[in-house]
């Protein structure tokens, strides 16, 4: 049985190239092509793909990261393999957390991208050589630092919810009224957080959160 890929990306003409080359695969068939992340969440929901190529960005429709995050919920037997122009390390760890099985940039060659699709469909991850060495750096930088690799899980899930909520730019008194507590105890689980996670500024907090997934793609 070959290999069933849908496509998502909002360039008609990206779309279509890609189609030829993977079609012209022997173990491998386009079965259905969208051109947003809605598109290509209901798509494959239907369709049954063993395999979603997934663009990041697909304006305006729904980006490739919610899609991402909507598919793996409702079918994690589907994989993604997202597909972008973007080799920042931002993108990279959401694209991680949000469920993705491989990360492959835009600029790759054909068959690195065959490669591609085909590693993820035999169940293991793909990363792009750079985006290897990212998540490897990444690592030894946390271990020079003395974190914990799993420090995220140390807080409790209120304090979970307050660092998500700080991150996404909401004043201690705007939390407090979403989570219906005092302005006092929102700051207590706002000192908590910083002293776990060993942050001493927003800014720190912000970005911590950004590699965790914590916030929205824009």
């Amino acid at each position: 049985m070959p290999t069933r890929v849908l496509i998502a990306d909002d360039h008609a003409i990206v779309r279509s190239g890609l189609t030829l080359l993977i079609n012209s695969q022997p173990d491998m068939e386009v079965v259905g092509a969208a051109m947003d992340g809605k598109e290509a969440v209901d798509l494959s929901l239907e369709l049954q793909p063993d395999i979603v190529l997934m663009d990041l960005s697909m304006p305006p429709g729904e980006n490739g990261l919610t899609a991402t995050k909507k598919l793996k919920e409702a079918a994690p037997e589907i994989n993604v393999l997202i597909l972008t122009m973007h080799d920042d390390e931002e993108y990279l760890f959401r694209v991680l957390h949000a469920g993705a099985s491989g990360y492959i940039l835009k600029n790759a060659k054909d068959m690195e991208l065959i490669r591609a699709i085909q590693t993820v469909s035999q169940g293991a991850a793909y990363l792009y050589p750079s985006a290897t060495k990212m998540l490897i750096q990444e690592f030894l930088n946390r271990v020079q630092k003395g974190e914990q690799l799993e420090d995220y899980h140390i807080l409790t899930q209120r304090e979970q919810e307050v660092l998500s909520l700080i991150a996404q730019g909401y004043t201690n008194k705007e939390i407090a009224e979403k989570l219906v507590l005092s302005v006092k105890t929102i700051e207590s689980h706002k000192a908590n957080i910083m002293e776990k996670l060993h942050l001493k500024t927003r800014p720190e907090l912000v970005r911590y959160a950004l590699k965790k997934g914590l916030l929205d793609f824009v």
